[in-house]
């Protein structure tokens, strides 16, 4: 009894901060989960609808579906990201960033904090996204880990990269210039709303240039079973992102880079 309760002492300090970060954005959900909601909903009823009218199928895929595994990755690519940058964003502007630095918590567990909330927001959006598109749809899902297990590692990746952007970041404009000029073109171009066998080869091989398809690729084929793509490849380079991001982030928080003063 008393090793057990020497273990949640041990780690109550990591929990703490993990239960902080996951309670600011459910409060807020408003802000945190339904627009992403809403916007995946008009782009199925726009895209989906209008243009699958004419497209018909891609892969002898209906195009409402097809676009469906892309809509969610964006998303949770976005709000994974907002999550963890927008918390450190909001420690620096209220001065109390410091403050992390003298808990008694490792850079690891730390940056794993915010990451872990980053997680739960990008995951609970993908989840809805996708139940909301089978209300509308009727859309179904082949391999329910997989995707879940996906949508947990790519989260993990782009809170990661939240933690490092808002550790680096001087304003709220630098966090924002990364997700509406950098992720936000590259979901466009990892084909989303396309086959990477409707391009041209020119901008087919700068789209296979582009993680970010490879993590789309990856996530339609647990969803809906088509592969444009080795789909191992796919799963390491998610892999790869979330791991090498995350130690980056942990490193710049446990040498308190950009946050002592």
């Amino acid at each position: 009894m008393d090793r057990k309760k020497s273990m949640i002492s041990q780690y109550r300090p990591f929990l703490t901060s993990v239960y902080r970060e996951v309670l600011r954005f459910l409060v807020l959900y408003k802000q945190t989960i339904m627009p992403g909601i809403i916007s995946s909903g008009l782009y199925i009823i726009i895209f989906g609808h209008a243009l699958g009218n004419r497209i018909g199928s891609i892969n002898n895929i209906e195009y409402v579906d097809f676009i469906i595994p892309g809509l969610t990755m964006m998303s949770v690519i976005n709000q994974s990201y907002a999550n963890s940058s927008s918390s450190i964003m909001q420690a620096k502007y209220l001065k109390f960033i410091e403050d992390y630095l003298i808990a008694p918590i490792s850079g690891f567990e730390l940056s794993m904090s915010f990451i872990i909330g980053a997680i739960l927001r990008g995951v609970i959006n993908g989840v809805l996204i996708v139940v909301t598109c089978s209300l509308l749809t009727g859309f179904t899902i082949d391999n329910y880990i997989l995707s879940l297990f996906l949508l947990i590692v790519v989260s993990c990746a782009f809170g990661a990269i939240g933690v490092i952007v808002g550790i680096i970041a001087k304003t709220w404009d630098s966090v924002g210039v990364l997700g509406t000029f950098v992720f936000m073109p590259l979901s466009m171009l990892g084909g989303v709303f396309w086959s990477i066998n409707m391009l041209p080869e020119s901008w087919r091989f700068i789209t296979l240039l582009n993680p970010l398809y490879w993590m789309i690729n990856g996530l339609r084929y647990s969803m809906i079973g088509i592969s444009e793509v080795s789909i191992i490849f796919s799963i390491v380079i998610s892999i790869i992102f979330a791991i090498g991001f995350t130690i980056i982030a942990s490193i710049l928080f446990s040498r308190g880079y950009k946050i002592k003063s």
